[in-house]
């Protein structure tokens, strides 16, 4: 099959497009037939070895892993003997840190994975996964968001926050939205109540109050998240430098901030397929690549000016 593959740490243009072997199925896994993939930020960051102590666990000097890609969407084409949720033919997407999405093939376990919603297409559903999830779990399970309650979206336009804005307002809070002024009509389309352009605004000076704060840019410090908020949820970084420093405050504080990594399980996928299949969220697609062009892909997202999700076909 053909797969994307590594050898090195560097940007897109170190992976190459090769023929290797199929994977096998364990007893818990399925095996997919990849119709679409999504790029995200994980995806380069894994790609440059950056930042650098995550290459004690993915490799020091040269990734453990050669393949790449977390999300997918496709056909079931093989089941493990102990799965029973889904059988051959289904169409599912899903994620797994572990890479090999940016493949024709990929084995997964069963429990990472989620049919799709009658209606929706592959593209669609492979921008879903890890941007999703984090948006859902940033929101849900960690920044216990009810309704009725405020939250303010440091990066609202992206993959992620887009997600954010959305599910927030399905959830029936009052959404307060940061971004660019050239996306400012496109996060009020998402649902946004008020929408602050950073590049007309310093939001480090903002003296709003709001229930939640959710920094999927990284750029907010420790003291922005105890001004303006009753608790906080910070998801990604703009420097390390910057979120050590949150990090190494909230150690000392007792305002309750949590950072996180999303973790993929059926569930909060269904969950978001719900949401999808009553339109009650809808992914924006920037822009659509064909599978060869994967590297191109990942340079885009690499220059964090996305609106919505990048997607790939095969």
């Amino acid at each position: 099959m053909k797969a994307f593959v590594k050898t090195i740490y560097g940007g897109p243009e170190v992976l190459k497009l090769e023929e290797i072997q199929k994977p096998l199925v364990k007893d818990n896994h399925i095996q997919v037939k990849v119709m679409a993939n999504s790029a995200n930020p994980a995806d380069w960051h894994l790609l440059r070895g950056k930042p650098f102590f995550a290459r004690f666990s993915f490799g020091l000097l040269k990734p453990k892993n050669k393949t790449i890609g977390a999300d997918f969407a496709g056909i079931v084409e093989e089941v493990g003997k102990y799965v029973t949720q889904f059988k051959i033919g289904d169409k599912v997407f899903g994620e797994t840190f572990d890479g090999g999405a940016f493949a024709e093939y990929i084995t997964v376990p069963a429990n990472v994975c989620a049919i799709i919603p009658h209606g929706t297409e592959f593209r669609e559903m492979a921008g879903v996964p890890i941007a999703g999830l984090t948006a859902f779990q940033a929101l849900i399970t960690h920044g216990k968001l009810k309704e009725g309650e405020s939250v303010f979206i440091n990066g609202s336009s992206g993959g992620v926050g887009h997600f954010a804005v959305q599910i927030a307002k399905a959830d029936g809070a009052m959404v307060t939205a940061v971004c660019s002024d050239r996306n400012k009509d496109f996060v009020r389309s998402l649902g946004a109540d008020r929408v602050i352009s950073y590049d007309k605004e310093n939001i480090l000076q903002h003296n709003g109050k709001y229930n939640l704060i959710l920094d999927t840019n990284g750029n907010l410090t420790h003291q922005d998240f105890k001004r303006m908020g009753q608790r906080g949820v910070m998801v990604g970084f703009t420097t390390m430098g910057n979120m050590m420093l949150v990090l190494v405050n909230k150690a000392f504080s007792k305002f309750p901030l949590t950072q996180f990594t999303a973790e993929a399980n059926s569930r909060d996928l269904e969950l978001l397929a719900s949401l999808i299949s009553e339109k009650k969220i809808r992914v924006h697609i920037d822009k659509t690549y064909p599978y060869y062009k994967i590297p191109d892909a990942i340079g885009y997202i690499e220059a964090m000016h996305t609106r919505g999700k990048v997607v790939m076909e095969w």
